[in-house]
């Protein structure tokens, strides 16, 4: 047992490390670049429009953070190959992956296409599943352990009106993270899931705006979206080392959105 004087508050610092996140180019992406960024790791921001991926990696300097633009298309296995060979070339060893990438094809059950089904796995699951095996051979290679984060959904429990293939592609990913989770234990690699609830972005701006977004938000218990920054601390306690104990666990983010 620690003696009071050896108790110190957590602090998040990621000085040194080399986080990796997928669909950076907008929204949670963005914003969790930014934050590792800031926390001191190294940060490789990939995705498929590389002039915002320019952008923000002009943001990143500005603010004094070490940060690589990569082209990825996590649909692509070659392409998930040779952004970690990339990545590492440039800024050393991954010790996070944010797995971030995804998308929506929003349509009643009745009129959901096999390309949209198609699509939505192929970057939901399939494009997450193997960013985090790139990510997992890795770490299990350099044998210091690592960090992966994978972002799902509230949809991986709960289900969300007129999203069915997007929530069973969230719920995928849940039981990835744990399956993961076990498999990698013994490596030391603590996987992860954020399930966020309703967050402002600008892909969902103007449906919140809208009459029928303004209904949806007032079935919520607090009545209110959730902002980018409320998922700050979450992110940071999963890829620090003060979330050491935390793995295979799915952390809901949602203001009560689910309940």
């Amino acid at each position: 047992m620690a003696d009071a004087t050896e108790i110190t508050l957590p602090s998040y610092d990621l000085t040194g490390k080399v986080a990796l996140v997928t669909g950076a180019t907008s929204g949670l992406g963005r914003r969790f670049s930014l934050i590792l960024a800031k926390a001191g790791a190294k940060v490789a921001i990939t995705g498929r429009r590389v002039e915002r991926l320019q952008t923000l990696k002009q943001e990143i300097e500005a603010m004094g953070g070490t940060v690589v633009a990569v082209a990825l298309d996590v649909t692509d296995t070659r392409s998930i190959s040779d952004c970690v060979t990339a990545v590492e070339g440039a800024l050393g060893p991954l010790d996070i992956l944010v797995n971030n990438a995804g998308m929506n094809v929003q349509a009643l059950p009745a009129d959901v296409t096999p390309e949209g089904f198609d699509t939505m796995f192929d970057t939901n699951v399939r494009g997450a599943f193997f960013m985090a095996q790139a990510a997992g051979r890795s770490m299990i290679a350099r044998g210091q352990g690592g960090r992966i984060i994978n972002i799902a959904s509230i949809g991986a429990h709960t289900v969300l009106p007129g999203l069915t293939i997007y929530c069973m592609t969230k719920a995928a990913v849940g039981m990835m993270t744990k399956s993961l989770a076990k498999e990698w234990a013994r490596h030391q690699i603590n996987v992860n899931a954020m399930c966020p609830g309703f967050i402002e972005t600008e892909l969902n701006s103007d449906w919140f705006r809208s009459e029928g977004g303004q209904k949806q938000i007032k079935t919520w218990p607090r009545r209110r979206l959730g902002l980018e920054e409320d998922l700050d601390g979450t992110l940071l306690l999963l890829a620090s080392d003060h979330g050491r104990f935390i793995t295979g666990s799915l952390f809901t983010t949602d203001d009560g959105q689910s309940l």
